[in-house]
């Protein structure tokens, strides 16, 4: 089989680890997804995961003024908590899996090296990256963004809740359209809200186009890599 993609960052939100109780960890959506991601490692595919942590935590608790900072690095953690979750149901189906995190954790992770990340991914390990970037102000997209570019990803799979970028929230308004295609330039200067504008820009500037799709089927992230039709591509002007 020949594969449009050879290293993917796969980048997983918090609550797709949660399924339909929106809160905590869905042990047999877990399974379900890395399932799917083993599938990806036995087609020959190199992978490589940002993890979110809104399954345990969204940003400042509301009614109080917590500080910016301490907010952001609990949701560090939270990352860091999905991660090792991901890396034990990888495990259990016999993939060899690495947690990297941007803050040093040695006791339970590996700090992130960008050397030692890409030899894990040319031995066929899957390398999860917890933490974001390791400071704050920054979201787990332009983690997402920084770590594609730092390991030459051929591409981003973020995969969400809904099937591809919309004109309008489909939620809101029925007749709100699904883009086949977009520019990064469309996604900055409306505002799409797939990712924040700092990880636009960086893909942008890194040539990294961002494919994304719906992971109510966990399946699709093999679909993805078959370069059937999902989701929506976004990628720079040709």
């Amino acid at each position: 089989m020949s594969l449009k993609y050879r290293r993917v960052l796969l980048k997983l939100s918090g609550e797709a680890l949660a399924g339909d109780a929106k809160t905590g960890l869905d042990y047999s959506v877990v399974q379900e997804i890395c399932a799917s991601i083993k599938d990806s490692i036995d087609m020959g595919v190199q992978v490589a995961i940002v993890v979110g942590g809104g399954n345990y935590w969204r940003g400042r608790i509301s009614g109080r003024s917590m500080d910016r900072t301490r907010a952001d690095h609990i949701g560090m953690l939270a990352t860091v908590m999905n991660a090792l979750a991901l890396a034990d149901g990888l495990e259990s189906l016999g993939v060899d899996v690495r947690v990297q995190t941007a803050i040093n954790m040695q006791e339970i992770a590996e700090p992130y090296i960008r050397g030692r990340a890409l030899r894990h991914l040319e031995k066929g390990r899957v390398v999860i990256f917890g933490c974001g970037t390791g400071r704050p102000f920054f979201s787990t997209d332009t983690a997402a963004a920084l770590r594609a570019a730092e390991i030459d990803a051929d591409i981003i799979f973020k995969a969400t809740k809904v099937d591809g970028v919309y004109d309008k929230d489909p939620g809101k308004f029925p007749d709100a359209r699904r883009y086949e295609q977009l520019s990064f330039s469309k996604v900055i200067g409306d505002d799409l809200g797939v990712m924040d504008l700092t990880a636009a820009s960086m893909c942008k500037e890194n040539h990294i186009p961002v494919l994304v799709f719906s992971l109510r089927d966990p399946r699709n992230i093999v679909t993805a890599l078959r370069d059937e039709k999902i989701g929506t591509i976004i990628k720079e002007e040709v």
